[in-house]
């Protein structure tokens, strides 16, 4: 292995506004707001604040599901969140989400607006709600709830830790890339071992498990993300790509991937969703034609 060029942390940590990077722009120290911004709201009972990440995909991908079902009370607005822009540091959104980051979702359907942040917190709520993807009997609900939260302590190693040293660090180090490699690919073992004798991640039946893990490991293993699939070498990992395939073929997941997504074909960008026909009619590939 390579040895970068030697550090030593100083005693007391600085913060440099010039540390490179993707994000360099819109990282910082401390939390709050940057500017005063109030919310867009919508006509729908859930007004959802997003940005068609991994982590957004999950909560739009459930709404698409639970509409599929006929639940009409899960009816909502997606409005577009431009984290590059530093619209998750406004203060209507700090308001409902502390954290600044997405997702953020308003359940305005009751007297009084309740407001739920951090996507697995996000995906049970709904879940609870609606009483949808999510077991009733004890045994099945710890299991969907155990992967849950795998998939919520998980991840960042994927993307915080992986994905930011593979994709979007400003110099590669051998050290890091190895570290969250090696990890990356034992959580695919971890999934592909579990889906050798399970259809689903809960068992037999789709829940918010599933909903949850798709996005960051079904992308992956798609080619989706980190332009990593070769590195890591996804093909292996068959049971997750037949999980993976098997969701895909689910038309509410398809939906949930287009809204708020601001990259890939245009064709697949729904900017904002407001109503189900804006599928039809407010794809990117079209406004652009009209304008």
């Amino acid at each position: 292995m390579t040895n970068p060029a030697e550090y030593t942390p100083p005693r007391i940590w600085t913060w440099s506004q010039e540390n490179g990077g993707a994000w360099a722009s819109i990282n910082r120290p401390i939390s709050g707001a940057t500017h005063d911004k109030e919310l867009p709201v919508g006509r729908h009972p859930l007004q959802l604040y997003s940005l068609g990440t991994p982590n957004g995909v999950k909560v739009t991908v459930m709404l698409e599901e639970l509409l599929a079902l006929g639940h009409a009370g899960a009816e909502y607005d997606a409005w577009l969140i431009k984290i590059g822009d530093g619209d998750q540091f406004g203060s209507g959104f700090v308001e409902v989400n502390p954290n600044s980051k997405i997702p953020a979702l308003l359940d305005r359907s009751g007297p009084e607006p309740i407001r739920v942040f951090e996507s697995g917190a996000i995906l049970m709520y709904l879940a609870e709600k609606f009483g949808a993807f999510f077991p009733d009997t004890p045994a099945a609900r710890a299991e969907c709830l155990s992967w849950l939260f795998w998939q919520m302590g998980s991840a960042p190693y994927l993307g915080g830790g992986f994905g930011h040293f593979y994709q979007y660090a400003p110099i590669k180090i051998e050290y890091a890339i190895d570290r969250f490699a090696m990890e990356v690919k034992r959580q695919l073992d971890v999934l592909d071992k579990r889906l050798a004798d399970n259809t689903y991640l809960g068992g037999p039946d789709y829940t918010i498990a599933d909903i949850a893990a798709f996005p960051w490991y079904g992308g992956l293993v798609k080619g989706w993300s980190y332009d990593a699939a070769e590195f890591l070498q996804v093909q292996d990992y068959k049971h997750v790509q037949r999980w993976a395939d098997a969701i895909l073929e689910r038309p509410a997941v398809r939906r949930g991937r287009m809204v708020n997504r601001v990259r890939g074909g245009l064709s697949e960008q729904l900017h904002e969703r407001h109503d189900a026909s804006d599928f039809e009619t407010k794809t990117q590939d079209k406004v652009s034609t009209a304008s």
